[in-house]
């Protein structure tokens, strides 16, 4: 297949390059194995007919606040916003709200508001441009004199463990909440950049929201595509490229991981090695639902926020991290839990989902303990249910191969793996074979919905 350029695989890395080669007017073929475009912004219904359902991401925050899809502008794409960006309930006290007003969600913190708004609130202060270091921190790229500043005062904190960065915090709500965002990070929030992962993730509800696009993550890929088509690029769904040797392009991009990749070409002996060295992270045991209404939640207040932390106190979410960490399954695990109706009530109903971390390549069944967090904060819950739909690590690996043993954030997010990610390299998207980019979240920045891997990519390939 000959073109200008060929990108393989079309999660949202892959179609931001893709759409930015194209911009800069090379005839590009975006090939896809799936049936359908999209990669971890697929959207299907998973349980009922007419119920949406995201396979992967939902929350689009690091959309927002890159300026890898901030300069895409593209037509179709609406983000919808909840009343309440983030949810963590508490067994025994009201919910813990993030707000887009930084200040009134420290109200909420009482004797930890100044805590809240020295930290999480720097970045705010500092805005997009110390996001945008923090999204692409490797390259010659501009850089705002103030989003120095800001990461001379953000960085010592990020590099923290949480566990560390808690001792700072005196109250439950406060101490939940830190909890509850860094691990999103996936890893033991006794290691390093845990403090950073969660703090970041904070300061992002109050710099651009949590919104999900209105209708289901779907159209965000579809809108990508019909980019890519509109400006003569071609879109090649359906077609697994097996070796490298198949394609007939000076450019070629690759949204894959390193174990793709390890399989797709003959690889210099160094570069191999480095490769095989590459560690994957945890997995995810994600379940959806239909309801035949919403969650009910114990605290009202719950109901205004699309995405819900469970898991309880900062204790019992570090120890759960930490067993799943050690290879095991905790009997009371850190749920993340999205209901995205409360944005966005297009989606054919009350349409849920939610995950636990479990080890990678983990075969047991969680659904019983997830079910049981949920019932934890919303007794009745399980009366509501419709229907429900189960993906362990081995069904998300099927459906999309990126996700090796469940992980659905492309590798460990050690300290180690933000240095070396997938290898150590002032150009890590750049591999040793000529005209061969890496894009996926392999790569730095690493895991989100954020394209800056793609850009990346297809800049350092428009300027070789």
């Amino acid at each position: 297949m000959r073109a200008d350029a060929v990108v393989v695989g079309s999660g949202p890395n892959g179609l931001v390059a893709a759409v930015t080669l194209a911009r800069a007017g090379r005839e590009v073929l975006l090939l896809e194995a799936a049936e359908r475009f999209g990669g971890g912004l697929r959207s299907a219904e998973l349980t009922l007919p007419g119920h949406v359902h995201d396979l992967g991401a939902t929350v689009m925050a690091m959309a927002l606040a890159s300026p890898a899809f901030r300069g895409l502008e593209l037509k179709g794409v609406e983000f919808a916003h909840s009343p309440v960006a983030v949810a963590h309930p508490l067994d025994d006290r009201p919910a813990v709200l993030v707000h887009r007003d930084v200040r009134r969600t420290a109200a909420g913190l009482g004797p930890d508001a100044g805590a809240w708004l020295a930290s999480v609130g720097a970045l705010v202060k500092a805005g997009l441009p110390l996001v945008e270091l923090l999204l692409k921190p490797l390259g010659p790229w501009p850089v705002a004199p103030r989003a120095f500043a800001g990461a001379a005062w953000f960085g010592p904190m990020a590099a923290l463990p949480a566990t560390t960065f808690a001792k700072a915090l005196r109250t439950v709500e406060a101490r939940a909440l830190l909890a509850g965002m860094s691990a999103h990070s996936m890893l033991d929030l006794r290691s390093p950049l845990t403090a950073g992962y969660g703090l970041t993730l904070a300061g992002l509800a109050h710099l651009v929201g949590w919104p999900v696009v209105r209708g289901g993550s779907q159209v965000l890929a579809d809108a990508l595509v019909a980019e890519l088509r509109s400006l003569g690029g071609q879109a090649v769904a359906g077609h697994r490229v097996r070796r490298l040797a198949e394609l007939d392009a000076p450019i070629v991009v690759l949204d894959v991981t390193p174990r793709q990749l390890l399989a797709l070409a003959d690889l210099p002996a160094g570069y191999r090695r480095r490769l095989e060295r590459y560690r994957y992270g945890p997995g995810v045991f994600k379940m959806d639902w239909a309801l035949d209404g919403p969650v009910p939640w114990r605290d009202p207040a719950v109901a205004g926020a699309a995405t819900v932390h469970l898991g309880g106190t900062f204790e019992e979410i570090v120890l759960s991290e930490a067993e799943m960490a050690a290879g095991r399954h905790s009997p009371r695990p850190y749920v993340l839990l999205v209901q995205p109706y409360a944005a966005d009530p297009t989606r054919g109903g009350h349409t849920l989902w939610a995950y636990c971390h479990v080890p990678k390549g983990s075969a047991a069944d969680m659904s019983d303990a997830i079910e049981t967090q949920i019932e934890r904060y919303a007794p009745g819950f399980r009366d509501r249910v419709l229907a429900r739909h189960v993906s362990g690590p081995a069904e998300l690996e099927a459906g999309n191969p990126n996700l090796v043993g469940g992980d659905i954030g492309g590798g460990l997010a050690s300290l180690g793996q933000f240095l070396r990610r997938p290898v150590w390299s002032p150009a890590p998207w750049r591999t040793p074979l000529p005209g061969v980019f890496l894009c996926s979240s392999s790569t730095p920045p690493g895991p989100g919905a954020h394209g800056m891997g793609g850009w990346q990519a297809a800049r350092l390939a428009l300027r070789t």
